[in-house]
């Protein structure tokens, strides 16, 4: 227990031998419940969950949580829960779910039981935990409902974050961002985080993304029903570990995901939002700009053709796309607006 709040740590764990039982073991005291969540994995990951469970976890867990559901009613369809082993809860997928399916089963098992503050903790070491008190202090004081890690305020953090990662994390802030409202936060798909339970009963979790980018994919849930998120600074921790990530799949798997969450959001938060100045202005610029492009397309062609009225047909769309991008522009002022005083940052 931390400052009278009990704990739960999620630990999603694919091909993840070698490091996955250190996370375990070298989880703090404070923490009432370990939900080590393999994805099916290849390798040992699910025999070095059982050992680091054995091993390190001892007996500690708090009598203040209600009894464990094996089952969960949902959790059965998922995976199978083995006998809880101290603080440790061992789950093993029935099939690979991705990233975002370990941490939808681990938040699953912590509404069942009934944790205050869960935290998600990647298996592969790349996470610092003595410095889960930042995320959880802010929530504990009410300052905020949900914590997420950044890497990118440290200062040259391309000293440690190799400079490939460093730029798709920019351009994911960027687009998360639009998608979620959150103008303030960086590093959107850091998996560091920490949500209150309170916040976690409000998202629908069995409506959350299941491949990478589900921690973009809650920053949308949690600003349509209105949830202060803290940015917290963290320093970021590489070592032999390897992404799994397929990019080909990735990046147009994500960005649709995006697009997608980007209207719920404009849906869900604006009534009339059709009408609306904020959803009015994105869906005006949209499709001025995109018109605007698809005729200085054709009036370029029609220019190497040499057809006539194709200069003045190009002059017209750059009219238009300057319209579309003014009409953007006002929309993104607006939003920024609207959402201010949802973010608040935490520095060092």
């Amino acid at each position: 227990m931390y400052r009278n709040h009990h704990i739960g740590v999620i630990v999603p764990a694919y091909n993840e031998e070698g490091h996955v039982g250190d996370v375990i073991r070298e989880m703090p005291e404070f923490v009432d419940r370990i939900y080590a969540v393999d994805d099916r994995s290849t390798d040992g990951t699910w025999a070095e969950v059982l050992d680091a469970a054995e091993t390190g976890a001892g007996e500690h867990s708090s009598s203040g949580l209600r009894t464990m559901l094996t089952d969960g009613g949902r959790i059965a369809n998922r995976g199978s829960v083995h006998e809880r082993v101290g603080q440790v809860v061992p789950v093993r997928h029935h099939e690979n779910r991705g990233a975002g399916g370990s941490i939808k089963t681990g938040y699953l098992l912590a509404l069942v039981d009934g944790v205050d503050i869960t935290v998600t903790v990647d298996g592969d070491e790349q996470m610092d935990l003595g410095q889960m008190t930042r995320l959880l202090d802010p929530i504990v004081e009410g300052r905020v409902q949900y914590a997420k890690g950044n890497r990118l305020l440290r200062t040259k953090p391309n000293r440690v974050m190799p400079t490939w990662r460093l730029f798709g994390n920019a351009v994911l802030t960027v687009l998360t961002s639009i998608a979620s409202g959150y103008w303030g936060i960086m590093d959107p798909q850091n998996g560091y985080t920490a949500i209150s339970r309170e916040a976690l009963e409000t998202i629908e979790v069995e409506d959350l993304y299941e491949y990478y980018g589900y921690t973009n994919d809650v920053l949308t849930k949690l600003n349509v029903h209105n949830i202060r998120v803290g940015d917290v600074t963290m320093k970021p921790i590489y070592g032999d570990e390897k992404s799994s990530i397929v990019y080909t799949e990735y990046i147009p798997k994500v960005s649709g995901m995006l697009l997608r969450n980007f209207v719920w959001r404009l849906q869900k938060t604006n009534r009339g939002w059709f009408v609306h100045p904020l959803a009015l202005s994105y869906i005006v610029g949209g499709i001025a700009s995109g018109l605007a492009a698809a005729i200085g397309v054709r009036s370029l062609y029609a220019h190497v053709s040499r057809k006539k009225g194709s200069t003045e047909r190009f002059a017209s769309s750059l009219t238009l796309f300057a319209v579309g991008c003014l009409c953007i522009l006002f929309g993104t002022v607006f939003d920024i607006h609207c959402n201010e005083e949802k973010v608040v940052r935490i520095h060092d």
